[in-house]
């Protein structure tokens, strides 16, 4: 038995939650994979799957499992990686970052993925966390601070957003003059995390709070892009989608002396050890893009000024 390929099968199975699923992904047929995981459990002496018609669900030994059949292939990833062509990443990556950020990243991975032509990038759209092993996700780009603290975590830049609203809405509700007027107006949340009913705004020497009571509530920051163009309130928006706006004078930045609290963007992975070289030429790739954009290269109170003269 290919104990290495009964691993990959078994993660398959576990991730899809069925064999059939993990069967079309693997390309092979269903017995074939129900045959590869039976041989699993026969080799390890341990059932790792509870089995029924109707459903199927890890035991407790499969749960344990996994994070070591992780480790298993990631280490003869690496070990066929540094016998390979050197500086070639091959195999594919599980990258999840969220929706703004996965659409400037998209923009930039056919440079990438031309010097690698056997690297495969699966990007995942995530506005919440991820559970990383359980998922079988080689990265996470999560903002703000990292509460779990089994995780690696690598700060590879800075969150820059704009309180704006468009020039209908303002026609119809005047431009707010302080923050205290924002209670009268129409706001629209961002509900990353559970987060959103409180706006932070610092100039870089002072911060300040803003409770708010938003009349519409997504948790997709391009959907709330799409809402405050169409004139629905006045939202904070990621420079990623707000500044062309700004630019061409579809969204007026309100408070430019005033922005948004920046938030570190962060990187996360569940271990340094054996890391396949296809998920470090990611890693390199994720920082440099960073470092490319100044409104996310540095942590400095500097960028909306910059904004704000053009």
């Amino acid at each position: 038995m290919d104990i290495v390929c009964a691993l990959r099968t078994f993660l398959r199975v576990a991730e899809a939650g069925s064999f059939s699923a993990a069967a079309i992904d693997l390309k092979l047929t269903q017995p074939a994979v129900s045959r590869q995981v039976s041989a699993l459990e026969a080799q390890l002496d341990t059932r790792l799957l509870h089995r029924s018609t109707t459903a199927l669900a890890l035991t407790s030994e499969g749960e344990r499992m996994i994070p070591m059949a992780l480790r298993v292939i990631e280490a003869v990833e690496a070990l066929g990686e540094s016998a390979g062509p050197e500086g070639t990443a091959s195999g594919k990556v599980r990258l999840s970052l969220p929706a703004p950020l996965g659409l400037y990243m998209s923009d930039r991975f056919a440079t990438l993925l031309d010097r690698h032509p056997e690297l495969f990038v699966e990007l995942l759209f995530r506005e919440e966390p991820s559970d990383l092993i359980e998922e079988g996700i080689d990265l996470e780009v999560r903002l703000g601070a990292v509460a779990d603290s089994s995780l690696i975590c690598r700060r590879i830049g800075w969150t820059t957003a704009f309180l704006v609203a468009s020039p209908s809405y303002l026609e119809k509700r005047s431009m707010p003059r302080n923050f205290e007027d924002l209670s009268r107006h129409d706001c629209i949340c961002y509900s990353r995390g559970g987060s959103g009913r409180s706006w932070q705004f610092s100039n870089g020497a002072d911060e300040v709070a803003v409770r708010i009571a938003p009349r519409l509530v997504l948790d997709n920051a391009v959907a709330v892009h799409r809402a405050v163009l169409a004139g629905a309130g006045i939202a904070i928006l990621t420079h990623i989608l707000a500044t062309p706006d700004i630019g061409a004078g579809r969204l007026v930045n309100l408070v430019p002396d005033f922005p948004p609290a920046r938030l570190p963007i962060n990187l996360v992975y569940s271990s340094r050890r054996n890391m396949p070289l296809r998920v470090r030429t990611i890693i390199e790739y994720l920082v440099a893009a960073m470092q490319e954009d100044p409104f996310m290269a540095s942590s400095s109170g500097g960028p909306w000024r910059a904004m704000e003269e053009t």
